[in-house]
């Protein structure tokens, strides 16, 4: 049954993910003439365009490739729960990085403050930003819930293995 919730779970995610980087994220108005609402995709590549690469490599990095990466690892994990990649170095990597899977959601609530409280520019969150958030928390619970299944059949496997040495 758990197999069940991660699988709903990380289709949620990867829809929640597709969507969250390109609907609008943010919503900026500044001195009530100009109005911007980029999504994560368009920003990377107004980055791109101005020549920004470093902060694109770390904005395309953390925000796209890093989920994406995470949200492969984890279904290959739940689908193919004996592959090599279940059990590579970069599983364990994965999810040492996956604690700072919120932070761009910090990041632009911090901009959306600090926009509001500047009084030169007002703004809001878009739906992007609550997709993508939703992303993040669907995929580390469906991650949370399928490292709990793998652990409990493991100590299963441990305590027939002991039980079979004890009968011999």
């Amino acid at each position: 049954m758990t197999r069940l919730y991660v699988a709903a779970l990380l289709l949620m995610a990867a829809i929640c993910f597709g969507l969250g980087i390109t609907l609008p994220i943010i919503h900026v108005e500044k001195l009530y003439f100009f109005e911007d609402t980029p999504s994560l995709i368009e920003i990377v590549g107004e980055m791109w365009e101005a020549g920004n690469w470093l902060i694109v490599i770390a904005v395309a990095g953390f925000s796209i490739l890093f989920p994406l990466m995470k949200l492969a690892i984890v279904f290959t994990t739940a689908i193919a729960p004996d592959a090599k990649l279940a059990h590579s170095p970069i599983t364990r990597f994965a999810g040492t990085l996956s604690k700072w899977s919120m932070m761009d959601v910090l990041l632009v609530a911090i901009v959306i403050f600090a926009a509001k409280t500047s009084g030169l520019a007002d703004a809001s969150a878009q739906p992007g930003l609550w997709f993508y958030a939703a992303s993040a928390i669907s995929g580390a619970i469906a991650a949370g819930l399928l490292k709990r299944e793998n652990n409990h059949s493991t100590d299963f496997k441990h305590l027939n293995d002991a039980s079979s040495e004890f009968k011999k």
